[in-house]
């Protein structure tokens, strides 16, 4: 069946595994996919949702490179959101809710018309190694496939544990079967793994509940897209709504905490901090009255709904009863309960930059295998695994992204440098140079790169440099021209700002905090160039964010080379982390139980963010 050697054989078909397939297959390595399920390829196995607080800088980034995600979350997205709009463009996010179904048909058929890439559907139960190289696969029906690298991406199927109150079922997801026999040869060959927990809410029938007491949740008024390839943007969008759990709803769960598994020792792994269960949340803030509740459509004509926030592992009837007390579900219809699985994993300390592992040559480790959580990390480490796996076999220079090129880079280092014992997630307080890894230039700063590998087209890094031209044509434009106190001063009146005394440079007053593009497109000067020049909202966003945080991004670089210089730095050995209450509690925790000697090592434990080390400094005097 398998006649010839494949240059990448990818083993997992979710995020990450198909990402990576994706990659390694249009860089040109012959691949091949295998996965238990070709029906389950891209699914969404917890929320139908996409992108958020630097999960969506993530999705932007694997679109610059060349990957699928972006184009996916767009052709099957119900609802787009940019987050923190309110706050500086580094922490704008962009998020959609997705249709499931469409989402993992979209991705499935993106694969079958990518050339180069194969598909077989059976578990891979181990590994063919030879003089510490992988060179295959095994198959559970007794297959040998011969490979130049191997990528796994296991996900939560690494003899997978599913935990619904007392009850416990093999599994990698519901309704499938847990995958075996990596693990225990790995183990054999001297890699550590450990376990991890993660959970999934109840999905309900939403013809069962009453929207008209829950709080509407639309989507962007002008809703935007991910990929910078010219997917088609929305139309119309399904709203989401939100609800609230209360103490009736706390009591009823506390009944059945006697038979969580989270509480009777059932589960010994450690689960998402920031996406905990709802028993877990109601223990752990007992003073809260109640907790929010996103009700989610699961597509554009299912009648199916995601109860984010409801993430539990408690018995199905004190899942059901519960529920039931929240206001809009009293008559709610359970179409599944939710459930917790452990699976196994492998701290990521053991790989390479490029993902190979240390022990093995050309063997790669991408997504949930890594101890991260969540689509985006999982589909970023897939394709950077393709890359590589792709770059190795063809004896290429590897890809690696730094800490101030990309998220990309902040989490593989962060996962290869400093591991992670628990279930790890992005923020943007974990990136030093957030300013300048915005969701906005992620294609300035990485088509380039996309198109040396032979990933992103040469059309769209066409696309890409003249978008870069046409903002800094335009920055120059303001730069350069002045505008008249008669003209600007009705302006900045408005706006409570104090008025210009003569005529000054339009950058100047640009610059101002409440000045915004909106105010400067009323001037007749600025219209007429944006007509002339027919400026699209993409530069629009552009233009307005150099103007206006220039100084921030010079102010970040400066504090970034500063924390360079911080080996020498000293921590008392008795220093008393719970005294500092700006310290976030995470940080107050791990520095507490690592107790790091010098500033610099405070700063790469996995958890402690530059604002940590700010509150650090400012203490010591420093």
């Amino acid at each position: 069946m398998f006649a010839n050697d494949y240059d990448v054989v990818v083993v997992g078909g979710g995020h990450a595994g198909a990402e990576a397939a994706a990659a390694a297959a249009n860089m040109g390595s012959s691949t091949l996919l295998v996965t238990m399920n070709l029906q389950t390829i891209g699914q969404m196995s917890c929320n139908p949702a996409m992108g958020g607080i630097a999960k969506g800088q993530i999705v932007r980034e694997i679109d610059a490179l060349g990957g699928y995600s972006g184009i996916v979350t767009d052709k099957s997205a119900i609802q787009f959101k940019m987050l923190n709009k309110s706050k500086g463009p580094a922490m704008w996010s962009p998020r959609a809710q997705n249709d499931r179904m469409r989402f993992a048909e979209e991705w499935r058929l993106m694969l079958e018309r990518t050339p180069n890439c194969d598909f077989y559907q059976e578990m891979v139960s181990g590994l063919l190694i030879e003089a510490d190289r992988v060179v295959g696969v095994k198959t559970s029906l007794g297959l040998e496939i011969r490979a130049k690298s191997v990528v796994l991406t296991n996900g939560t199927f690494l003899n997978g544990l599913i935990h619904i109150g007392e009850r416990q079922l093999g599994g990698g997801r519901a309704g499938e079967k847990a995958a075996t026999g990596i693990t225990e040869q790995l183990v054999a060959l001297g890699f550590e793994s450990g376990r991890m927990k993660t959970g999934t809410p109840p999905r309900v029938d939403g013809r069962s509940l009453d929207y008209s007491v829950m709080i509407p949740q639309p989507g962007d008024e002008r809703p935007e897209r991910f990929s910078y390839e010219n997917t088609p943007k929305l139309s119309k969008q399904r709203e989401c709504h939100m609800t609230h759990t209360s103490f009736l709803v706390h009591d009823l769960l506390r009944e059945g905490f006697d038979r969580s598994p989270m509480f009777n020792g059932s589960i010994k792994s450690i689960g998402p901090r920031y996406c905990p269960s709802i028993e877990d949340k109601i223990n752990r803030f007992a003073d809260k009255d109640s907790h929010q509740l996103f009700v989610e459509p699961e597509g554009w004509d299912t009648v199916e709904v995601y109860v984010n926030g409801f993430s539990t592992s408690l018995p199905e009837d004190v899942q059901f009863k519960a529920l039931r007390s929240v206001k809009g579900f009293e008559n709610v219809k359970f179409f599944r309960p939710g459930y917790a699985i452990e699976y196994d994993y492998f701290p990521p300390t053991q790989l390479k930059h490029t993902l190979e592992t240390k022990l093995v040559q050309n063997l790669f480790f991408a997504g949930q295998i890594n101890g991260t959580t969540g689509y985006e990390e999982a589909a970023s480490q897939g394709l950077m695994a393709g890359i590589n796996a792709h770059q190795k076999v063809k004896e290429k220079e590897a890809f690696i992204l730094n800490r101030d090129e990309a998220y990309i880079g902040v989490l593989i280092d962060d996962l290869i440098t400093k591991g992670t014992e628990e279930p790890y997630r992005m923020f943007t307080s974990r990136a030093e140079y957030r300013t300048l890894l915005r969701q906005d230039n992620a294609d300035l700063r990485l088509t380039p790169k996309g198109h040396a590998l032979g990933l992103a087209s040469l059309a769209r890094l066409r696309r890409m440099e003249q978008k870069d031209k046409e903002s800094s044509a335009f920055v120059s434009f303001f730069k350069k021209t002045s505008v008249l106190p008669e003209e600007i001063n009705p302006i900045l009146e408005e706006l409570d700002s104090s008025p210009v005394r003569q005529s000054d440079k339009m950058y100047k007053v640009f610059s101002r905090p409440k000045v915004t593009m909106e105010h400067m497109m009323v001037l007749d000067k600025v219209a007429a160039y944006v007509d002339e020049h027919e400026v699209d909202d993409e530069v629009l966003e552009q233009t307005e964010i150099q103007v206006k945080y220039s100084g921030y991004i010079a102010k970040e670089k400066l504090n970034a080379d500063k924390l360079q210089r911080l080996e020498n730095v000293k921590i008392p050995e008795d220093f008393d982390y719970s005294q500092l209450k700006s310290l976030s509690y995470e940080a107050r925790e791990k520095l507490g139980a690592i107790k790091p000697v010098t500033i610099a090592q405070a700063a790469r434990v996995s958890g402690v963010n530059p604002s940590d080390i700010s509150v650090l400094l400012v203490f010591l005097g420093r």
